[in-house]
Parts: C-alpha cells; structure tokens; sequence
C-alpha cells in the first residue's frame, strides 16, 4: 500500500477523515507511525496529498487530509481482453490498474472455459477490490471503468464502436503479421485474446471493426506476462 486511499464514507467532516481497518492495520504494523506523523494519501477519484495522523484511540485512527496534486494522468488505452482464468484474473486487474488503464472490457472467446463466467470472482465487489489494490500500488485515485461482455458477436457488433471511440485499434494475435508498433501517440485501443488467441471468426468480427493484427515476437506469452509486456511496449507510462 503506497497510498492511503482514502473513500468518501470514511469522511468526517472538513478535512479530517477516519482510516479503515485494513489501513489501520497498514499504519501500525507496516509504516509504524504515531500521532503527528504523516504518510501519502489521496481521495478516490480525488487529489492526492498527505494525511496526518491526527488522533490514535485504540482501534481508531484519524487523520487530517491535505491535497498537494491531481493524479497521475490516465494512460491513453482502451483494453479490451477475454476473460482469463479467475485466479489470473485478480492478479491482471491489479495490474492493469496500476498501469494507469482506466477503461476496461471483459469479453467471452470460444476458447474461453464457459465456468470462468460463474466464478465468484466476477462479483463487482471482488473486481473493485483489485482495481482499488492497483491504485494503491500505482498511486493513484482514479478507478478504472470495467466492463462484462459475457457475449462476444452482441458487444462487437452493437457497442464495441462507441466504447472504443476515436484512434488506432490493434489485435494482439500470434502469426505471420506486422510487428507491433512502439511508443504510440494518441488513444488506442488493445484487443488481448484468450491463451492460445482468438478463433478466425473472431478476429475477422474485430477486424471488421478496424482492428489490425499484430505479432509481438515469436514467443506465446500467458496472458499476465503479455499484458504488461505489451503496454510498456507500445506506449510510454505516464
């Protein structure tokens, strides 16, 4: 936890706000502070700055906020990507948060295993958590919108256009195609398939929506590896 990320329903009143459990435990047992220390902090979907810690009474902690920043700017990258394995899932969410990715569709494939769409992990609850988890590594304060797409020909043909919006679309698919781009300027949007990558139905539906297919190297990469891999090289990190 880098960032004390600080939620509205732990607001007080003016500057001061009360700090969680799990961040009560983080201020004590990790950063080892007492009154009139300070750590940094942000508000979600607000600034970022220092809390204070203002009172310690056993097990509650107070703190007085303060916003010195804006956030660091979003990077400028849609990701659209078949939902992985659960456990895999938790760990890209995290991950892609931390990146600084703020807008985010989780999509079917035919290679995707139909009981990854029942799994406990997609309850929204669960999701934000991994999502928060990203912020707090990355700090930042500003939380990804994700999406289900639990049906893959309705969200391509219907809403895939709107979501996407403006620039440049790349599918990332092995095969004998260009090699992907490096440091790209401007919005992009990123389709990473399933392992094993998209069926030929697929990829036709999406280039049909002007996506264009790009290898990057020769090796096939598991999903999580793929992803960071692919983001470093195709933009630079704000």
């Amino acid at each position: 936890m880098n960032l004390l990320l600080l939620h509205p329903e732990q607001h007080l009143e003016g500057p001061f706000w009360r700090l969680d459990a799990r961040q009560c435990e983080h201020v004590r047992q990790v950063l080892k502070l007492s009154e009139g220390d300070q750590c940094r902090a942000g508000v979600l979907d607000g600034e970022i700055g220092f809390a204070r810690l203002d009172s310690i009474k056993n097990n509650e902690i107070t703190v007085f906020f303060k916003a010195v920043s804006p956030p660091p700017p979003p990077l400028d990258l849609n990701l659209l990507l078949a939902l992985p394995r659960p456990k895999m899932l938790k760990r890209l969410l995290v991950d892609a948060a931390s990146l600084g990715i703020k807008r985010i569709v989780l999509i079917n494939s035919w290679k995707v295993d139909k009981s990854y769409w029942r799994t406990p992990n997609l309850k929204a609850g669960l999701l934000r958590e991994k999502l928060l988890l990203g912020l707090e590594q990355a700090m930042d304060t500003r939380l990804p919108e994700l999406r289900l797409a639990p049906r893959f020909r309705p969200f391509v043909e219907d809403e895939l256009d709107t979501w996407a919006g403006p620039g440049e679309r790349l599918l990332a698919h092995p095969g004998d195609h260009a090699d992907l781009p490096h440091q790209q300027e401007g919005p992009l949007t990123l389709a990473i398939g399933p392992e094993g990558g998209w069926t030929p139905f697929e990829v036709e539906l999406l280039a049909g929506h002007g996506f264009h297919c790009h290898r990057f190297g020769t090796r096939i990469l598991r999903v999580e590896t793929a992803l960071p891999a692919l983001v470093g090289s195709l933009m630079r990190l704000p």
